[in-house]
């Protein structure tokens, strides 16, 4: 879900009342969904009046996911089940 909220901000700051459509998830999650993101230095977010936008901090951020693999996708996807389970 992350991923896609990234990709999803590959083309400039979005409106969370943007971003909740586009995922088809309630707005509680995609707002922490973006609190995590924030954390990680990956986004950053701006108010106007009642309305918080947010966009990507460093595009460069897209060279990573642009490099990863379906398969190293499916691998780590694999570890991290495994790890919880």
């Amino acid at each position: 879900m992350r991923l896609e909220i990234l990709e999803y901000l590959r083309s400039g700051e979005k409106c969370v009342c943007e971003i909740v459509p586009h995922l088809g998830i309630a707005q509680p999650l995609v707002s922490r969904h973006l609190t995590i993101l924030k954390r990680c230095g990956l986004v950053k977010d701006r108010r106007d009046g009642n309305r918080r936008f947010y966009s990507i901090t460093n595009p460069s951020v897209f060279k990573v996911i642009d490099a990863a693999t379906a398969d190293l996708l499916d691998a780590l996807t694999k570890h991290v089940v495994e790890q919880i389970t």
